[in-house]
Formats: C-alpha cells, structure tokens, sequence
C-alpha cells in the first residue's frame, strides 16, 4: 500500500493533491517539498505532514513521489531523483504536456520504465497559483490523464494501479491514454483556449488600456474569455517549448477559421460557421468515448 507519499512542489495542485487526499480519508503520512517559505505556508494550513526542502532527501522513505511543478523542472527532477528513488516506489507527475517527461522517464528507469512511473496530469486548475489557493475540491470530477510509459492498453497493476485508486479516491476520473494522443488532445482542449485568452487580453489592453470603464462595460462575456489570461507565463512557457508543434497546428487552423469568418461577415458563410458551432454544445452520445 501507499503509505508515504512525497509531493515535490506544493503549490496549487500539489496542495490541493494532498488536501483532497486529508479530506477523502488517505491515513498516510505526506511530505512536502518546495521553498522553505512555501513549505511553511503549507505545514500552517496543515497541507502536509512534513516539510523537507530537499527532494533528494525529501523522497527516501516513501511509495509514491509526485512532481507537482512546472514541465521543465519535472524534466529536470526525473534525472535528479529517478536513480534515487527507493526500489519499489512510483514516480508519477502533474504536468501538463507529456512527450518529453515520458521520453526522460523511459532512459531513467529504461526496461522498469512501465514499474516505475506513471505520468499524470489532472484536468483542473485556477489562474491563481500558490499553496494559499490550494483547495481539496479542486479535482472533483475533473478527468485526470493517465499516461503510461509502456503499452498505453495494458492494464494497470501494482502501485501504478494503487495511484488509479487514489485518483479516484479524490473524485477524479482516471482516463488512461498514450502520450501522442494526449499532447494533441491537449493543445486544442487546453493550450489553445490559454493562447486566445492570452491574445484577446493582450490586444484589450493594447487597444482599451487606458480607459477605466472597459472592465465593467465587458461583462461576464468579457471576463470569462480573459479570466485566464492572467496565468503564469513560467509555466506556459515551458507548455509551449514542450508542445510547440500541436499548438502551432491548432493555432494555424484557428486563424484560418477567424479569416474566414472575416471575410463572411455579410454572407451566409456567417450563419453556417454558427450553425456549425452550435453543434458542439449540444448534447452529444457518451459512445465511442475514451475509458
């Protein structure tokens, strides 16, 4: 069983990681490990057990070890701590692109890459970050991507289905998926919808920037299309160097769509693009879908 679990970088899912699993009744013992401020924050609001700075000492003992941190530094953890990890514990991360954390899994642990690590990434997120936002609801029905670093079909088993269980325990839906499917996926459902909120909020403030009223005349239109914008440009940084590609696709076949709604301003082109969109959010058969 999962007795110990070692979260390195407790800030908004790490945080919310461990209190969702206080609040849903893990009995076990979790380290945290970050900077000595933030590790304080945490042990004040009784997000973790222990507080150790330094991963490499932060993980002995322990069955699981999440890296809850941006992608480049979870890259970077993998080669630092994966040779050190105890023989029988489980690396799993957060991060939200999975090419390279899996490519760098697979040469550390190499024939035990499948054994021995589980990529991970929950679907659920704020535009504040920090262990202060932290929340034990965050991951409530939210799916969280399962990325294996072996055959993406093959079952789970040992600790790898153990952390299945916890995911779950916490009120999130396992979905289990190989890497390419859900870098793609991810780029449209996710790293998209943060490129245009970034571009609207950008050319808002380059346009209206100046004028007070601009927020409150917006509306809640407005403000959910930006709402997002406000996020952690170190942590897209490292989404977008890791995921360029995808992005770039999804990014060319948007402005595609806007030129043409562009030109079809005053024809029937404009209606059927509504139509069109219409479509996605209608009710739609739950058949076919990934499990």
């Amino acid at each position: 069983m999962i007795r110990q679990i070692t979260i390195i970088g407790v800030g908004l899912i790490g945080g919310s990681f461990a209190l969702a699993l206080k609040k849903h009744g893990y009995k076990g013992t979790i380290v945290g490990s970050d900077r000595e401020a933030v590790l304080q924050r945490a042990l004040a609001r009784g997000v973790v057990d222990r507080a150790v700075a330094r991963p490499e000492e932060a993980i002995s003992g322990s069955d699981l070890v999440l890296l809850a941190a941006p992608v480049g530094a979870i890259v970077d953890l993998i080669e630092r701590i994966g040779p050190l990890l105890p023989p029988d514990a489980l690396l799993s991360d957060t991060g939200s692109t999975k090419a390279e954390i899996v490519s760098r899994a697979k040469a550390v642990f190499g024939a035990q890459a499948a054994q021995r690590f589980l990529g991970g990434h929950p679907m659920a997120g704020k535009e504040n970050s920090g262990v202060e936002f932290a929340d034990a609801t965050l991951f409530d029905n939210a799916v969280w991507f399962l990325i294996p670093a072996g055959d993406p079909a093959s079952p789970l088993t040992g600790k790898t289905q153990e952390l299945r269980e916890l995911v779950e325990m916490i009120g999130a839906r396992p979905l289990q998926m190989d890497v390419d499917r859900h870098d793609r996926l991810c780029a449209w459902i996710s790293h998209l919808p943060q490129m245009i909120s970034t571009a609207l909020a950008a050319t808002l403030e380059e346009e209206f920037g100046d004028d007070p009223e601009l927020h409150s005349i917006g509306g809640r239109a407005l403000r959910e299309m930006t709402r997002i914008s406000s996020s952690s440009y170190s942590m897209w940084r490292d989404i977008a160097h890791t995921n360029t590609e995808n992005i770039q696709e999804a990014l060319l076949q948007l402005e595609q769509r806007l030129a043409y709604i562009r030109e079809n301003l005053r024809t029937p082109g404009l209606r059927d693009e509504f139509d069109l969109a219409n479509k996605f959010n209608s009710p739609k058969s739950e058949k076919g879908t990934d499990s």
